[in-house]
């Protein structure tokens, strides 16, 4: 790390440490990298003023997005060390401090939106998101990020051949990288916020990621296909601190809970509509909407759930216990 790095995050530091108390209020400071128009900022905010109303105002949190506190990942380390309170991180970036999360990653694991809002709201969801204390961190609830799917610059996706010799942007996620080089595309993995440029100049030649986030960046304007395969559905989760809960009071811990619990049913609304919304939207660009087959996708991802149950005993217990409320 170079000096002026260092002092620059060593600064960040104090200034976290120096807004924590606001004479009897109790500050939380939650910070995280998207837009203020996306669905989960609205969801954050909303437990912001939930969270307001039911502690009587003894409780606020101040949300600082577009990360101006820090990438996703660096939020995350801020987390374990306590310098921040809270964040929401995709649970496929999640994946690289706890193996755990690759679940999440399965391709076609979920049936439909029904089957994952049944995993998420149950036992199996509370106990992953309990798993993050493992690495200091508490699981609060999740945000529905939709499905993903691929979109494209030049050449239309029908197949998975046509992936061939494509560069794909993905996230920082190895069974990401993994998928798409299975299916005969060449994984990139590049940060949020350098997509856009990088479609531009030609450094990837697609990316992956739902409706919502493919018209809210703006992607829609440098690609030409989306091809909705829909081949994960990878879920926001939303934690917290340890050592920032471990200070809060039973009460007050309640009081996020709650809040955070009611701002996920609400984000699934917001949710639903901009998906709606972006779909209409980046077809009326000129982005060419393509429904594939997803039956070559799938065949060729199969090997995929026989790797990842092998991993351990404890990644293939979940993998069947989602499976299983598939057809409950």
């Amino acid at each position: 790390m170079t000096l002026i790095k260092y002092t620059l995050f060593s600064l960040l530091l104090l200034f976290l440490a120096s807004c924590r108390e606001s004479g009897d209020v109790t500050v939380l400071k939650l910070g995280h990298g998207l837009d203020v128009s996306h669905p989960v900022h609205l969801a954050m905010s909303y437990m912001a003023e939930r969270t307001a109303e039911y502690s009587e105002g003894s409780m606020r949190i101040d949300v600082y997005p577009s990360q101006q506190l820090g990438t996703e990942r660096e939020l995350l380390e801020l987390l374990q060390i306590g310098s921040v309170d809270i964040t929401k991180v995709s649970s496929s970036v999640i994946e690289g401090f706890d193996p755990i999360y690759k679940v999440f990653s399965v391709p076609f694991l979920f049936e439909d939106e029904e089957h994952r809002y049944r995993v998420w709201d149950g036992e199996v969801g509370r106990s992953l998101l309990d798993k993050g204390e493992r690495i200091r961190l508490v699981g609060l609830t999740y945000y529905d990020a939709g499905t993903r799917s691929f979109y494209t610059k030049d050449r239309a996706v029908h197949h998975p051949r046509d992936l061939e010799g494509l560069k794909i942007r993905v996230q920082e996620s190895p069974a990401s990288i993994r998928m798409v080089n299975l299916l005969g595309g060449s994984a990139t993995p590049i940060s949020w916020g350098e997509i856009y440029t990088s479609l531009q100049q030609g450094i990837v030649d697609g990316a992956e990621n739902n409706p919502p986030s493919l018209h809210l960046s703006r992607h829609y304007e440098v690609v030409g296909y989306y091809t909705l395969n829909e081949h994960t559905a990878v879920p926001d989760i939303l934690y917290a601190s340890l050592s920032t809960w471990n200070r809060l009071t039973d009460e007050q811990q309640a009081i996020l809970r709650r809040a955070a619990e009611e701002s996920a049913i609400y984000q699934r609304v917001l949710w639903q509509q901009a998906t709606e919304r972006a779909l209409s939207e980046v077809s009326e660009a000129g982005v060419e909407i393509i429904i594939p087959d997803k039956g070559p996708f799938i065949e060729l991802l199969a090997p995929l759930y026989e790797e990842y149950k092998a991993e351990s005993d404890e990644l293939a217990g979940y993998i069947e216990r989602i499976q299983r409320l598939a057809h409950e």
